[in-house]
């Protein structure tokens, strides 16, 4: 029997919440609030399907744009999230749980926050858990270069493998494989660099609709693909 190919390293763009919440008559609120229980949800089916990292775009950099009150409340609703009992779940399960983005743009509650759970699941090794919050994949590579320059690195020093170290991913594997749910066709700025290679996956549903059923539609077309990395 064929053994099933599984990604490594899964990232997953969550759009739609808003959308999602309209065509309900619910609040632009009610709807990230559902997608953020169901990041929790598809959390606990990769895992379980050997799923090593796996990387939620939970807010971009273009989000700040957004409503001062619309921007508080998701703030709020990821400080919520960092719980003691769902950081001791982390832990239980053996999830390091870490966070890539501009941090400092954060609240300062929220920054404590997630200071704690990163330093509390550090020594796990069983997956990693990565949230993209505040990330824009082209302020990541200025950032990577801006730090290449401040540590005076030779021109003819810099290749790949400096670039990787000077991003906000250094340490993490590629992403084998990027979904994307809400029906858009483009990466919107997610992990510029480190999709060179990926699989891109996209759907029409809404995130908060998203489930098992579909994760395992998106796996098994993975599972067709052959990755030849231009060999």
């Amino acid at each position: 029997m064929k053994k099933i190919k599984i990604p490594n390293h899964l990232a997953i763009i969550i759009d739609g919440n808003r959308r999602w919440a309209k065509r309900r008559g619910l609040s632009s609120f009610q709807g990230h609030k559902k997608g953020l229980e169901n990041v929790e949800r598809i959390g606990e089916s990769c895992w379980e399907k050997g799923i090593k990292v796996l990387t939620f775009y939970v807010f971009s950099t273009e989000n700040w744009k957004r409503s001062k009150k619309e921007i508080n409340y998701l703030m709020k609703l990821f400080l919520d999230s960092l719980t003691k009992r769902n950081i001791k779940k982390l832990n239980d399960k053996g999830i390091k749980f870490q966070t890539i983005g501009q941090k400092k743009k954060l609240p300062q509650l929220l920054q404590n926050k997630i200071e704690e759970a990163e330093e509390s699941t550090k020594n796990n090794k069983k997956g990693i858990l990565n949230l993209a919050i505040s990330y824009g994949g082209r302020a990541e590579i200025i950032q990577a270069v801006k730090n290449i320059i401040r540590k005076k690195i030779a021109v003819n020093k810099i290749n790949e493998e400096i670039i990787n170290q000077n991003l906000w991913t250094a340490g993490l594997s590629y992403p084998d494989f990027i979904i994307r749910t809400g029906g858009e066709l483009r990466l919107s700025n997610f992990l510029v660099w480190q999709s060179a290679y990926s699989e891109l996956y996209f759907i029409k549903k809404y995130w908060p609709e998203f489930n098992e059923e579909d994760l395992n539609k998106a796996l098994n077309e993975y599972n067709r693909r052959e990755r030849r990395f231009g060999c």
